[in-house]
């Protein structure tokens, strides 16, 4: 009902009545219940007006797509690999895409598997580019997918990526794992693909060896976003079109309750507890000292951080507010 019109029925229901009348209890009872309903139409009919509008901070232009790292996944009985990112990302506008590669595989087989997906959701939804956000082996196959298909990438953010070897001062953090325990680490991440419901990806710990002990050789394949100097800043925007950021935790151990930071040690260089803070640095380096380790930049496990920490979740919404500013 409109209220102009609303405002008209509550006068004429006003001088419907006579001055004793009005005095009446029973009769202001009638009026007061009248007036109600009549209000209730018209914030039936007006709801729209009242609608909260939906947050925009992180409404990218391209949809985000999350890229998980070595045995990572997309989720576990509903459990998020990035704890709690997605929907948090969705609720502030953004349009989220977790993508699902192998736990364990090198870069180029990764990246394969990622761009399939891509170039899936690209056909069914009709998205033109994408913005990848990939935590550790995720950045790199992410950096894999954009120099394959530099048209189909917009933007490349790596959170806590191995770039360059060695891995946070563990000259062999990498290579004594797979050395060491193969067994092991091709039965973990067949466990891990099985348990998200992918058991059809490949397990080659081989390859991850072969990739691990070779980064330079995959650097100059896919050199966009390449610091020029160890440790500093890239350019942001590479000679194929697509925008580079990175950023790193530089803190081992931070939280004695949480069972993650058992896998975490302290190196000869800032590490994230697996990472080196050089080795993390590719395209413009947001901040390379979050007090976090390799789990805490995903929010793992179940949101256990440091005290003080600044919150994992937050990051990924500004890192996506900040696309937005950039038109991506």
């Amino acid at each position: 009902m409109p209220l102009a019109t609303l405002d008209v029925n509550i006068v004429l229901l006003h001088n419907y009545f006579t001055p004793s009348m009005r005095t009446s209890s029973k009769t202001l009872s009638a009026v007061a219940v009248a007036a109600t309903l009549l209000c209730g139409a018209a914030s039936t009919a007006h709801a729209g007006l009242f609608t909260p509008t939906k947050p925009t901070e992180a409404q990218t232009r391209y949809p985000i797509v999350l890229v998980h790292g070595l045995m990572g996944f997309d989720d576990i009985l509903g459990l998020d690999y990035f704890y709690q990112i997605p929907a948090d990302l969705r609720k502030n506008g953004a349009t989220v895409l977790v993508a699902k590669v192998s736990a364990v595989n090198d870069n180029d087989v990764r990246g394969e598997q990622l761009l399939k997906q891509l170039k899936e959701w690209q056909a069914a939804k009709g998205y033109t580019k994408f913005n990848l956000i990939g935590h550790s082996q995720g950045g790199p196959t992410a950096r894999y997918a954009a120099g394959i298909a530099p048209g189909l990438i917009a933007s490349v953010t790596t959170v806590g990526s191995p770039h360059t070897i060695p891995v946070g001062g563990r000259v062999d953090a990498i290579g004594t794992l797979l050395n060491n325990y193969v067994g092991v680490v091709s039965f973990l991440g067949n466990l891990v693909d099985w348990a998200s419901g992918h058991k059809d990806l490949p397990v080659d710990e081989a390859a991850l060896k072969a990739w691990s002990e070779n980064t330079a050789a995959f650097n100059a394949r896919f050199p966009a976003g390449m610091p020029a100097t160890p440790c500093a800043s890239g350019p942001a925007l590479a000679s194929n079109g697509v925008v580079y950021y990175s950023a790193t935790g530089n803190v081992a151990k931070t939280n004695a309750w949480d069972p993650a930071d058992l896998l975490m040690a302290a190196g000869d260089v800032p590490s994230d507890g697996l990472v080196g803070v050089c080795s993390a640095a590719w395209g413009q380096v947001l901040r390379n000292d979050y007090p976090w380790n390799h789990f805490d930049e995903v929010n793992q496990v179940l949101g256990l951080m440091g005290k003080g920490a600044p919150d994992p979740v937050a990051f990924y919404r500004q890192q996506a507010a900040r696309l937005k500013a950039s038109g991506l």
